[in-house]
């Protein structure tokens, strides 16, 4: 959650000074934390009041929508740009780079940046955590309803993450920004397209916060509150102290990154790939030496 809201803080001041004309880099509304507090305060918090995910689902669809603009502006801008643009910042203009080897794609390209791409990759697909609140919430609820809502919901965001990813590198090719958009933003600072590319992405970003929320409340609140009857009084306070917690968070972590390495090198591997092991191995009746076991 707090690595979607560094999102918002990083690129909400931009997204907005793009649609205004003139300086006003002192302003309250170009300040990527004032802007955090009131999205968190405004939008994320009531939507993570909901008791029943059910109805998140809409919120979800219209931030699909929103990925799939993406998507599809990430491949046109290749097209438009026909080679990665140089930024000279000494007399800030935009120069294009005709060097063959500079628009050379790389099937493999190793450095000190490839550390952060698996746990990258895994937190993209952790999805595990709403897998059960969902699964109570079908109409009727079965394992084979369950599994046709996992597959096309990964399949889905892996097609978007693969279509955007392929042609995000192939428009910028070794100059590609760790975020996407800054990219964009960079070399087309007032492009139209671009801004309206940014904005719903933010609203997909703020949008998917009390998806993520609905299973983290749900899990604080079995650990630690099982005890006590079920009360609004304490769904709102623990609703209100995990939002605390990920704005704080949010607000003082300075890189995107070190949220998604972190959490992607820990819990993320752990949900993808050391529980549900653990969990076969515990609730199949086959012997341990069977062949479905040792795979």
């Amino acid at each position: 959650m707090s690595s979607y809201l560094l999102i918002v803080k990083s690129e909400l001041p931009g997204a907005i000074a793009g649609f205004i004309s003139g300086n006003d880099s002192g302003s309250w509304y170009l300040d990527g934390r004032v802007l955090l507090l009131i999205t968190s305060v405004c939008i994320v918090f009531p939507l993570a009041l909901l008791p029943k995910i059910g109805f998140l689902g809409y919120t979800s669809s219209l931030s699909f929508f929103f990925m799939v603009y993406f998507a599809l502006v990430v491949v046109i801008k290749k097209w438009s740009i026909p080679c990665p643009l140089t930024l000279n910042s000494s007399i800030e203009i935009l120069q294009i780079s005709y060097s063959t080897e500079d628009c050379k794609a790389k099937l493999f390209h190793f450095s000190k940046e490839s550390a952060y791409a698996i746990p990258t990759m895994a937190f993209s697909f952790l999805c595990h955590t709403s897998v059960l609140p969902i699964y109570c919430e079908l109409r009727s609820p079965s394992k084979s309803r369950m599994q046709n809502v996992t597959n096309t919901g990964i399949g889905l965001s892996f097609l978007l993450y693969f279509v955007s990813a392929l042609f995000g590198y192939l428009t910028f090719y070794d100059k590609v920004d760790s975020e996407l958009l800054q990219g964009y933003t960079r070399y087309l600072p007032h492009d139209i397209v671009i801004m309206t590319v940014k904005l719903g992405m933010l609203f997909a970003v703020i949008l998917t916060v009390p998806l993520i929320h609905f299973p983290a409340r749900k899990a604080v609140m079995m650990i630690f509150l099982s005890h006590l009857p079920t009360s609004w009084i304490c769904h709102i306070l623990v609703t209100l102290a995990l939002n605390a917690i990920i704005v704080l968070l949010a607000l003082y972590v300075p890189d995107i990154r070190n949220v998604f390495g972190l959490v992607g090198s820990t819990t993320s591997t752990c949900l993808l790939f050391v529980y549900p092991g653990l969990f076969y191995l515990k609730l199949s009746r086959e012997d341990f030496i069977s062949r479905q076991k040792l795979g």
